[in-house]
């Protein structure tokens, strides 16, 4: 099992490296296809990944990704009103084929998985974005491998026995200073290609350090839905971590952050 792990995390890395080196409308549509495939996984859940909720689902997330593109929507508002209304369409016009939650998980999978999963391809796009992107996978991916390491060295303190008996409050603590040590190590490795002053480097390390503390709520979040709905993995897409959910949870919840933070103080 740790074999299969190990692999599947190597290809993953290496397909990520790819993707984010290429930037651009690669990495928009590739963002989309894991979106979908998410979205899939979640509302597999609910039992409407193959129903018209959940197709909706899809087409909304199209038309998100599309405007980020193309820039069409004067008002996101607008997009986040009609989406709704669509779907109550569904609910009334079909009723009582669905039940009401499963029209809410199908409004929430957008907004959950693709629309937070964009600012990666956001952040992307800053003007130093080819740099500034990868602290989005040290905070998230690098907090939970710290974390773990620490977790099983010195870990004691249950930080959330019910929902995640495995998490310690060491652990989490081991997950953020980890994170932040990565940013210092990569910002000081990329200092010059990246133009930065010292200064820059220690935003660095406290963004990721913010955005550790965020990974965790977004690895956890995961998990409770799983629990809710007796689900072991959402999906068996990546061998040895399950789906695209169970390895880009804590991505969906640092994104967004390390993007504004990013945008505003780098």
């Amino acid at each position: 099992m740790f074999k299969t792990r190990l692999l599947s995390g190597i290809v993953l890395v290496v397909a990520a490296f790819v993707l984010l080196f290429a930037g651009g409308d690669i990495l928009l549509v590739s963002t989309l296809v894991i979106s979908w495939i998410g979205m899939f996984e979640l509302y597999r859940i609910f039992q409407i990944q193959k129903a018209a909720p959940g197709i909706l689902g899809y087409l909304a997330a199209a038309v998100y990704y599309a405007n980020l593109r193309f820039d069409f929507l004067t008002d996101i508002m607008a997009f986040v009103l009609g989406y709704l209304i669509l779907l109550m369409f569904v609910y009334v016009f079909t009723y009582p084929k669905y039940r009401t939650e499963q029209l809410l998980a199908a409004f929430f999978g957008v907004f959950y998985v693709a629309v937070m999963l964009s600012f990666v391809w956001q952040t992307r796009m800053l003007p130093a974005g080819g740099h500034l992107v990868w602290l989005v996978f040290l905070c998230s991916w690098g907090c939970d491998t710290c974390a773990y390491c620490v977790g099983v060295l010195i870990g004691k303190h249950k930080m959330s026995p019910k929902l995640s008996p495995k998490k310690s409050v060491e652990g989490a603590v081991g997950g953020v200073a980890g994170a932040a040590l990565l940013a210092v190590l990569y910002g000081l490795a990329f200092q010059k290609a990246m133009g930065t002053e010292p200064v820059h480097i220690l935003i660095m390390a406290a963004i990721c350090a913010a955005g550790a503390l965020i990974s965790m709520v977004g690895d956890l979040t995961a998990s409770a839905i799983k629990r809710n709905y007796e689900v072991k993995d959402y999906g068996t897409l990546i061998p040895g971590h399950g789906g695209i959910l169970d390895r880009f949870d804590s991505v969906i919840f640092t994104a967004p952050l390390i993007y504004f933070l990013a945008e505003r103080f780098l």
